[in-house]
């Protein structure tokens, strides 16, 4: 009878929305599996396996370089077309794989969600781990496209880190948005990947955004993107590049708040995910 009551599991509610932060750091390692798992699963099964990550980039910035620098003739600021275009490619690629598999990663894991109790951040994070490896694999591609135009980074690159931890915390915010929204409404798994879509045009992705008249640039940088991608380029083409200080300051705060806005919603409704999933 002693053993027994020894033995005994006391189940408490709410003990683990109190210990919910602990909890996460304690399952940190559930994070490397999920994604080493993801990273496996991924390139499982295909014939050019890992490569894909570097094919996508070749062939956008291909299409982007005829379509915008051949035949649209846009002006890329005294520097070789296919570096300017890569060097704004390569964050928005990032961003848009990060938050197209961060907003359907809760749905993806359905099954695990259903079953144990823990931190479902843990999923989001691992997701985002996952396009962080396929990123750095990319930007092996940025010294090759520097070294073949003749135009090698200076000492700026040094800021591509944090520049990077920039469009990923942008990135996840606007994930955790999409994720809780798409347990609730599965709507916006469509919707999404259209906004994604149509946000690399607005975006100065294919051109640069030293094109936008004066005056109407305040409202162009209203988009968080912009400012990212004007320090990328700063990072990589240096002092060829201007950057709009204001957009960078909007971009930054946009960040911070989207980044807390994600983080509190999907905190706020993360007990409700089994009941809709």
């Amino acid at each position: 009878m002693r053993d027994a009551l020894q033995n005994e599991v006391v189940i408490r509610q709410g003990i683990g929305e109190r210990h919910y932060w602990r909890d996460l750091w304690s399952k940190r390692e559930l994070i490397y599996f999920l994604a080493w798992r993801d990273v496996i699963v991924k390139y499982k099964q295909t014939m050019v396996g890992v490569l894909w990550v570097l094919i996508r980039p070749i062939f956008t910035l291909m299409v982007f370089t005829l379509v915008f620098g051949r035949i649209a003739a846009l002006p890329s600021s005294n520097v070789p077309y296919p570096l300017l275009v890569f060097s704004g490619l390569m964050p928005w690629l990032f961003f848009a794989a990060a938050v197209t598999e961060v907003s359907s990663s809760i749905q993806s894991n359905a099954a695990l969600v259903g079953k144990i109790y823990f931190p479902r951040l843990i999923i989001t994070i691992s997701v985002l781990m996952v396009c962080l490896v396929d990123y750095a694999v990319s930007c092996l591609l940025i010294v090759v496209v520097a070294l073949w135009t003749g135009y090698p980074p200076d000492w700026r690159i040094l800021y591509l880190p944090v520049l990077t931890l920039w469009v990923a915390a942008l990135a996840y915010g606007l994930g955790l948005c999409g994720a809780a929204l798409n347990v609730r409404y599965r709507d916006f798994r469509h919707l999404i990947p259209f906004a994604l879509q149509l946000g690399v045009y607005v975006s100065p992705v294919g051109y640069s955004a030293n094109l936008v008249p004066g005056k109407w640039r305040w409202v162009y940088s209203l988009n968080p993107m912009t400012g990212i991608i004007d320090g990328f380029r700063w990072a990589i083409l240096g002092e060829r590049f201007d950057v709009y200080i204001p957009g960078m300051i909007f971009s930054i705060v946009a960040t911070v708040v989207l980044l807390f806005v994600g983080l509190y919603w999907f905190r706020h409704v993360e007990r409700q995910f089994v009941d809709f999933l």
